[in-house]
């Protein structure tokens, strides 16, 4: 079983890229972030050709997650139940997906950005993060044994290793100690980053901005994460960073990560 995590920037703008990443990858189920559409705007018909079911959740044009599966699709759900809301009012954001695949339960998870230090996004991140960590590891509390992948863009550098100049980002998000803890949170509470262990650093990222020419000059991020549960962990046999699929006109800031399940 292949599983990728991947945030597409537009999914109407890419979804030939996302046909081509499922047909190169073999992939049996693609989560999406930032599909940046409503549910109705979500071009289907390529997939549904292929053979592969949906499940999106989008409100207009921000954010946007999806769950994409050829080997099943049951129990979707929207938003986990600790999941913040913001805004003013205050409402859930389309930021969290989850579904079983094939006997996998799968999110795809859209963190908040944060934007600036002490702007209430950035207040939100970390509460969006302990919700999330507080009902995974009920999750796993619930069922040991559970199969379960946390996997999207985290929009957090967990080390320094995870930026390709860390003095850059001094007094900026994403590199934070309390961001950092809150990525860490979830991994105590018992998810294991699956990726690490194949695509080492430093120098491998699966970000690069549009502009400074940062993907040519290497100078990226890696913020894009599968985290996965003890029993999963223990299915994983490899895991990629499709950094090709950052090339070329039209393509998404961010590169599709892929793990391989025994």
């Amino acid at each position: 079983m292949r599983i990728a995590t991947w945030n597409v920037n537009s999914v109407r703008s890419r979804i030939d890229r996302v046909m081509g990443v499922l047909e190169r990858h073999d992939l049996d189920v693609l989560l999406l972030q930032e599909t940046k559409c409503r549910d109705d705007q979500f071009p289907t018909l390529d997939l549904a050709a292929k053979g592969y079911e949906l499940a999106h959740h989008g409100l207009n044009q921000w954010n946007g997650v999806a769950v994409i599966s050829r080997v099943g699709l049951d129990d979707v759900q929207i938003g986990f139940p600790s999941m913040p809301g913001f805004g003013d009012p205050v409402a859930p954001e389309a930021r969290a997906i989850g579904a079983t695949c094939d006997g996998v339960r799968v999110w795809s998870l859209y963190v908040p950005n944060g934007r600036e230090i002490d702007h209430p996004h950035y207040h939100y991140k970390l509460e969006w993060l302990a919700g999330l960590r507080n009902d995974a590891a009920g999750w796993l509390a619930d069922d040991p044994e559970a199969q379960i992948l946390l996997a999207g863009d985290w929009n957090i550098a967990p080390t320094d290793d995870d930026v390709w100049d860390p003095s850059f980002f001094e007094g900026k998000t994403h590199v934070t100690p309390p961001e950092r803890d809150a990525f860490q949170a979830v991994v105590d509470a018992g998810f294991a980053d699956v990726v690490r262990p194949y695509t080492p650093g430093p120098g491998v990222y699966t970000y690069w901005d549009y502009t400074q020419l940062r993907f040519p000059k290497k100078q990226g991020m890696r913020i894009d994460f599968a985290l996965a549960s003890p029993a999963l962990a223990a299915r994983v046999t490899d895991a990629t960073i499709d950094r090709e699929e950052r090339k070329g006109k039209g393509a998404s800031d961010h590169a599709p990560v892929v793990i391989t399940l025994g």
